[in-house]
């Protein structure tokens, strides 16, 4: 049932107390990274700024613009030979966002990984087969971790080469596996193309997916297809990537780590807390990383805290699926849109494929959206 049953069940008062211990050791290892140092001294900031979870509204935002304004070690609070390992995004629109790890915070984030695949009910008697790029993108070696800690049969696949994919599936007896939702459609595809029902040619029986915005008509879509139990990650690279909140067996809402995550939700235009149950922007504080510590970090998706408990009886936050970005709202005819609300609606139309577009225009000075959809395959032969 638990990975870490004290820690995934402590009760909020003593949580609490461990969060405030890790924040204090967080702000005195921040404060070694030229940037918090040179903050934190202007504003007169210390970990003896905090004494309760509260107090962490006196600290400054981190934002990613911080980030690639201190390329790149310039949020590094440890000497460069106490580091074994880097990851970053791809940077198309700058600098690249790094993250740096030391012994210490690898451990860690196998850890969570191994805590959140058992939370979504993977075992060590299973076959998981990753189908993620490895390399500088988090996806890859943060599940691989999870996967080799908790003990079981891994096949690191590798994205892509859907033919490639089934074949080990078969070959191997693939229990589980990991990718991203709208790769699935396309594998979905492929298993038609060849003559194959995955649902009754393979052993699959759990899919994690992530690491892109989906909604939930998409994950029943995909478990309808592969006769499976899709459970929600959610991650980000400034927080090591995977592994950050990860939904449970009963599939309500994202258990997020609170033992290595503080969590705020945000009204983003006044920066002010949102009240409870309310979308907002999440905000993150790492508790439990060494050698790149990160405070009230401005993660830009928006979600809410879930109210209540969720039946597993694991204590810690629930987080709601990300409904979008406070950077990629759209205005149109004085309504604010997201794109996932877009695609929520479509996803209930049988006939819609899993690609979609949408373009906004000024026709004869009228705001207007214009949405074009794919089709299945299968549509055209009724």
């Amino acid at each position: 049932m638990y990975w870490e049953k004290e820690l995934e069940t402590l009760n909020r008062a003593d949580l609490e107390k461990l969060q405030v211990k890790r924040l204090k050791n967080t702000i005195q290892s921040a404060i070694n990274a030229p940037y918090y140092k040179n903050l934190y001294q202007q504003k007169g900031l210390s970990a003896d700024s905090v004494n309760s979870v509260s107090d962490l509204q006196k600290l400054p935002f981190t934002t990613k613009q911080d980030l690639r304004d201190n390329f790149p070690y310039g949020f590094l609070g440890l000497p460069t030979k106490e580091l074994i390992r880097l990851h970053s995004t791809s940077g198309t629109t700058g600098n690249p966002t790094v993250i740096f790890h030391n012994r210490h915070d690898i451990g860690s984030w196998a850890n969570l990984m191994a805590r959140s695949l058992f939370c979504a009910g993977v075992r060590d008697t299973d076959v998981f087969q990753n189908i993620c790029g490895y390399g500088l993108f988090t996806g890859g070696l943060g599940f691989q971790y999870g996967i080799e800690r908790l003990g079981c049969l891994s096949i690191p696949a590798g994205a892509g080469n859907s033919p490639r994919q089934i074949k080990l599936m078969q070959d191997y007896g693939t229990t589980v596996a990991h990718a991203i939702p709208s790769y699935l459609n396309r594998l979905y595809e492929v298993f038609l193309e060849e003559g194959l029902d995955p649902r009754k040619d393979t052993k699959l029986h759990t899919f994690v997916i992530g690491a892109e915005p989906h909604t939930e008509e998409q994950r029943r879509r995909i478990e309808e297809m592969f006769g499976v139990k899709a459970y929600n990650s959610f991650g980000l690279t400034e927080m090591n990537g995977p592994g950050v909140a990860f939904e449970c067996t009963y599939q309500d809402g994202l258990h997020i780590w609170e033992d290595a995550y503080l969590v705020e939700i945000i009204n983003p235009e006044t920066l002010e807390p949102v009240a409870e149950g309310e979308v907002g922007e999440l905000v993150m504080t790492t508790l439990d990383r060494q050698a790149m510590p990160l405070i009230r970090y401005r993660t830009r998706d928006l979600t809410r805290i879930l109210p209540g408990r969720c039946a597993c009886g694991r204590t810690h936050y629930r987080l709601d699926r990300i409904t979008g970005r406070s950077d990629d709202m759209f205005i149109v005819k004085g309504c604010n849109i997201f794109p996932m609300q877009i695609e929520g609606v479509l996803m209930k139309i049988p006939e819609v494929g899993a690609d979609y577009l949408i373009t906004l225009d000024t026709i004869n000075g009228n705001d207007e959206m214009i949405i074009e959809v794919e089709v299945k395959k299968d549509w055209f032969n009724g």
